[in-house]
């Protein structure tokens, strides 16, 4: 919950500036001193003397986050964990019965709208919430594009990372996702769920296409340049899909099953994602792959050895999301230690409710 609340206000930098603590450089002293020719022969230094100065005691000023956290009821603390898909109908109603933490809008929430209809609905729904929200979107480019395949936004849609590096190098592919980010800013979409991380060889992967098609470190070295371009335009970023798909199926249709060790995966797949994390990444969407290395029981986004890589080894303190779907698991999510979950109704409202009630879950659960 903190660390979703922090990073809405970083994206809408309500974030107070720091103050500069005066400088520690004590001015000279001005004090006059007596030639020693001038003192009396008779003349003894007297006794020193070492005054004590007790600095007066004070209290740190409780963090605003934890306040604005401790005041919220079960009831708001759940909507905020869900970034929910946005409905056709009461959108702006639902936000204020369920108390959402944002919407991600899909291709049909641009169908015949315009940059300043769009505006004015974006707008609308954040008048609507007590907290600001996470307006959130896939425009990966290339065939996952919501906004920019609406001429409406664009005159053409945003081609692949994989086909402006091709064609440009790394200075043509980072353009494309500034003129993106640009974009999505000027709609009031705070959220990209990009840049995509995934390394995979195999025309025939469901990844391919989507993937930059380079080494591991020109990858990384992509994403954490993404990374800075979107803060610049004061626009979230989402890296995705952790540990890195592969050549793996895809898990919104199959069960993806990844036998790799964990050296394999730390030398390849790993290396994008942690370029992002230590570029300052806001978030990682984990997918539903079984990770056999870290956890054969369960897939990644609801394995708390996963998570507990993530923040652990990679040294990552921001949201940890789930891929599409995975709120069935219901209040499994949160104890493994999803920050963030898609899509909602009121039954995954209520799962995540009862399992606090009966005790599944906890406040540290629900609050961090």
């Amino acid at each position: 919950m903190i660390r979703i609340l922090l990073i809405l206000l970083i994206i809408l930098l309500l974030c107070a500036g720091c103050i500069a603590p005066p400088s520690a450089t004590e001015p000279a002293s001005t004090a006059q001193t007596t030639p020693t020719s001038m003192l009396p022969s008779t003349y003894t230094d007297p006794p020193e003397t070492t005054e004590v100065t007790v600095p007066p005691t004070t209290e740190a000023p409780p963090d605003p986050l934890e306040v604005m956290v401790s005041e919220m009821t079960l009831e708001e603390k759940v909507g905020q964990l869900f970034l929910a898909r946005c409905p056709e109908a009461n959108a702006t109603e639902d936000i204020q019965t369920y108390h959402l933490g944002g919407y991600i809008l899909f291709g049909r929430d641009f169908d015949g709208q315009t940059p300043e209809s769009l505006r004015a609905i974006l707008s609308e729904y954040q008048n609507a919430s007590a907290i600001p929200l996470l307006i959130a979107v896939d425009e990966e480019g290339g065939t996952v594009c919501r906004v920019s395949n609406h001429k409406a936004f664009r005159d053409s849609r945003f081609s692949s990372p994989r086909n402006y590096y091709n064609k440009g190098g790394m200075e043509a592919a980072i353009a494309a996702e500034s003129e993106k980010s640009g974009l999505l800013s000027s709609l009031g979409i705070n959220v990209n769920m990009a840049p995509v991380c995934d390394i995979t060889t195999d025309p025939n992967a469901f990844m391919y296409k989507r993937s930059l098609g380079q080494s591991p470190d020109i990858t990384g070295n992509f994403i954490a340049e993404t990374v800075h371009t979107m803060e610049e335009a004061k626009v979230g970023n989402v890296l995705k899909h952790f540990p890195g798909y592969g050549n793996n199926v895809d898990t919104h249709v199959g069960i993806a099953i990844d036998n790799r060790s964990l050296e394999e995966l730390e030398s390849y797949d790993l290396i994008p994602f942690q370029k992002g994390i230590d570029a300052g990444c806001d978030a990682i969407l984990v997918s539903h792959t079984f990770v056999n290395t870290m956890d054969e029981s369960l897939p990644a986004s609801l394995s708390p050895a996963v998570h507990h890589y993530i923040r652990q080894n990679m040294g990552f303190d921001g949201v940890i999301v789930s891929d599409w779907e995975s709120v069935r698991s219901g209040w499994r999510a949160a104890k493994a230690g999803l920050d963030l979950r898609m899509p909602y109704n009121s039954e995954h409202l209520s799962q995540l409710q009862e399992g606090y009630e009966r005790g599944f879950i906890t406040d540290s659960d629900l609050n961090a």
